[in-house]
């Protein structure tokens, strides 16, 4: 017999059924809602502005290449915001002071900004932000920050969680005293940042985290020969810290010797653990550094710190905290590396540290072993898996 009533049909289908077919209906009639919106730097058709006012949920907003210099606001949206063209659309804040503090501010939601630029943007306050977060999911690729008082800035919302993709950020304005940072990430529930690269700090760290969880896996963060930042990261209140299959860097103009800071601030978690596992740290200094800096005093005595199978190059301390969990670390010179002023990190063929690392799948009960390096300019390359033997540092090439 036809079902033409919906109380025929819930009859006919049963329970089980009919919630499947409100779920397709549901999912049909959203995927059909979704609009795509385009912005010029003219106005024309639209500007970002009023794109984000029209929008729904679920839309995405096409930003055509050009310059644009009004800041944006997004509030408890649901949107994509993607730059198109190959030369991505630049938001502009010319260095000059103005009242807003960032020149886009994402105000929670679930928010997904895509090859955009972000560019100058200075604050009365000496904030500005290319990217000001307060709450919400915000996901960050392909995009480019640079010479902004803090390229990103997320501020303290212990729900937010902040996605970073092949991505660039760099240039910090050169203002004694201004302890700018190109990242800046206040007490969150969880950072990730994945295939990008930081460089050029002056003073400020290039990434600076407080998040109650930060994975910072296969990025390039080398402050360049004569960058003059302080730290390279900087996991300031503790938390639980993956940090894997990074080449991270110090120039010889730094602002101070630490490379990876952990618990500078002190505690704020309740739980605290860092994993440092196949990275390449390098000082390109005379003087020697201080590689990694777990700040004990400020922290529970028994914090863990799992190191396992980075490559520590030029002078320097890295073992000095660290507890027994420690293994296949190797020192290196610069020399020891494939090509280093162009950027091939890993270790020369041939090299005695290859195939010395230890088997990282089982690191403080957790599987570590790398699955992608770092692939220039940004984003990632997978590592082909089944592997028997491991090279300390962050490229198995």
């Amino acid at each position: 017999m036809a079902c033409l009533r919906w109380t025929e049909v819930t009859r006919c289908l049963g329970a089980g059924r009919t919630a499947l077919l409100l779920g397709l209906l549901a999912l049909g009639a959203s995927a059909q809602a979704a609009e795509r919106l385009v912005a010029g730097p003219d106005g024309t058709p639209m500007t970002i502005a009023e794109a984000v006012h029209r929008a729904g949920d679920g839309d995405t907003i096409e930003i055509l290449p050009g310059q644009y210099r009004s800041p944006v606001v997004i509030t408890n949206r649901h949107l994509t915001l993607r730059g198109m063209g190959d030369k991505a659309p630049v938001m502009q804040g010319d260095g000059k002071v103005g009242s807003a503090e960032a020149l886009w501010t994402v105000r929670g939601g679930d928010v997904t900004i895509e090859n955009v630029e972000f560019r100058g943007a200075r604050s009365a306050e000496g904030s500005g932000a290319g990217v000001r977060m307060e709450g919400g999911h915000l996901h960050i690729v392909h995009c480019t920050f640079f010479d902004n008082e803090h390229g990103l800035y997320a501020l303290n919302d212990e729900k937010a969680e902040l996605d970073i993709k092949a991505s660039v950020f760099g240039m910090a304005p050169k203002v004694v005293g201004g302890l700018y940072h190109l990242l800046n990430v206040g007490r969150i529930a969880r950072l990730s940042v994945s295939g990008s690269r930081f460089q050029q700090g002056f003073e400020g760290h290039l990434i600076k985290s407080r998040a109650r969880e930060a994975t910072i896996a296969y990025n390039l963060i080398h402050d360049g020969m004569h960058g003059g930042a302080s730290y390279q990261i900087d996991i300031a209140n503790g938390g639980i810290a993956t940090i894997i299959g990074n080449v991270i860097g110090q120039g010889v103009d730094r602002q101070n010797p630490v490379l990876v800071a952990y618990g500078s601030e002190g505690r704020h978690w309740d739980r605290n653990e860092l994993y440092l596992v196949h990275n390449t740290l390098i000082n390109n200094g005379w003087l020697p550094a201080w590689f990694v800096r777990v700040f004990r005093d400020q922290l529970p005595a028994d914090v863990p710190v799992h190191a396992v199978n980075n490559l520590i190059v030029g002078p320097g301390l890295f073992w000095l905290g660290f507890g027994a969990d420690s293994a296949g670390n190797r020192p290196a010179s610069i020399g020891m590396l494939r090509d280093a002023p162009t950027g091939a990190y890993e270790l020369a063929p041939g090299s005695i540290w290859r195939d010395s690392g230890v088997d990282p799948h089982h690191v403080g009960g957790r599987d570590l072993a790398p699955t992608a390096e770092f692939e220039w300019p940004t984003g990632t390359v997978a590592i082909a898996p089944g592997r028997t033997s491991w090279t300390p540092g962050a490229y198995q090439r």
